[in-house]
């Protein structure tokens, strides 16, 4: 079978058609967050909220407007292959289950957001932790000197949010949940402002 490659001028046309998919999944994702924000508003005492709970689905729409903008940098990637397209959907996937974990569709069983965030905290917190380290994987598929304009900032920042995932698999404390939840935010907020204001 005769292979063909795709000449370096079209190779922007290429990521626009990747592009495409990963802002399919990145909008359903969206569109799942404020839906069931939405519900929340329009009936605050069918459900329980819980503040803690409530900054994590803050986190998570940030970090998802964040993954739209900063994926803008695969325009440059050459060449392209099947293995990195898919490796970039399954993140962009991996963003939507943890939409779908941080929001769930029905919380029957549960007497509210703050049993179903403890409750189903191992996978919540987990997808998490996973998102951390494909991020990683993903910045290294960017090339070496991307991710080395970053200092040895970025892959401590990535250890920690990594290790303060499984600390909040092991422990239901709220306390420390409230403290990870307020930090994670601030930080990633900070972060974005710092290395993302501009593509």
């Amino acid at each position: 079978m005769a292979s063909s490659t795709i000449a370096p001028a079209d190779a922007g046309a290429l990521y626009l058609h990747v592009r495409v998919l990963l802002g399919m999944i990145v909008g359903l994702g969206l569109t799942h967050l404020l839906r069931h924000v939405a519900r929340i508003v329009d009936h605050p005492k069918q459900t329980r909220v819980y503040w803690v709970h409530l900054v994590w689905v803050l986190f998570v729409f940030v970090y998802l407007l964040h993954f739209w903008w900063w994926e803008f940098r695969l325009s440059a990637l050459t060449p392209w292959t099947f293995a990195i397209y898919l490796f970039v959907a399954l993140y962009a996937l991996l963003l939507y289950l943890l939409c779908a974990f941080i929001l769930p569709d029905s919380l029957d069983g549960y007497t509210g957001y703050r049993d179903y965030f403890y409750s189903r905290r191992r996978w919540i917190f987990g997808t998490l932790a996973v998102v951390y380290v494909v991020d990683f994987i993903d910045t290294l598929i960017k090339g070496s000197g991307y991710l080395a304009d970053f200092g040895p900032e970025y892959p401590i920042r990535t250890a920690a949010y990594v290790i303060a995932c499984l600390i909040a698999i092991a422990t239901a404390q709220p306390r420390y949940h409230a403290v990870f939840a307020v930090t994670a935010l601030l930080y990633q907020l900070s972060w974005i402002a710092r290395e993302y204001e501009l593509i």
